[in-house]
């Protein structure tokens, strides 16, 4: 994440000047915001329209259009489950119910201790090591439910991420 010595307002303001001459730079810009603060403010779409030069719609329309952008501060951790054909060939959707039934949550909601916020995805192009799941960042391969179990517990703090 950005500066956090910087209020968000001033962290906000380096960012549009930093991409407001890239033509084209509004899915950039998109990105480092939410690199910065973990999601997109409401309250950033029109300073990001102005600088693009485009109205808060249309901001909003790439915003809506791209599942990674994020609207709403999500979890500590992202833990996204495959849901791709190859995963669910080979136990995917035993994956998806594990992690829903040890987390609690739906898909698009975060734990109420807001450690892991759970997505599915439709593929992360590992399907010749189905089935798999991306914690944040890291792509984990030919997961079943005991490797399940130990990913979870790591992400909420209760043992490593194995």
């Amino acid at each position: 994440m950005g500066d956090q010595r910087l209020d968000p307002e001033r962290r906000l303001a380096q960012l549009l000047c930093q991409y407001q001459d890239i033509p084209g730079g509004v899915l950039p810009l998109l990105q480092a915001v939410q690199e910065d603060f973990g999601y997109i403010p409401g309250e950033a779409v029109p300073g990001i329209a102005g600088v693009m030069n485009l109205s808060a719609a249309e901001v909003h329309g790439v915003i809506s259009f791209y599942h990674d952008l994020k609207t709403e501060p999500g979890g500590r951790h992202t833990l996204q489950v495959c849901r791709a054909e190859s995963c669910q060939a080979v136990g995917g959707r035993e994956l998806e119910r594990r992690a829903r039934e040890l987390l609690g949550v739906d898909f698009g909601e975060t734990t109420a201790d807001g450690a892991v916020t759970l997505e599915a995805v439709y593929c992360l192009g590992n399907c010749a090591c189905s089935p798999s799941v991306r914690v944040d960042n890291e792509t984990w391969a030919r997961v079943d439910a005991t490797k399940l179990d130990s990913i979870i517990a790591g992400l909420r703090g209760n043992g490593p991420v194995a």
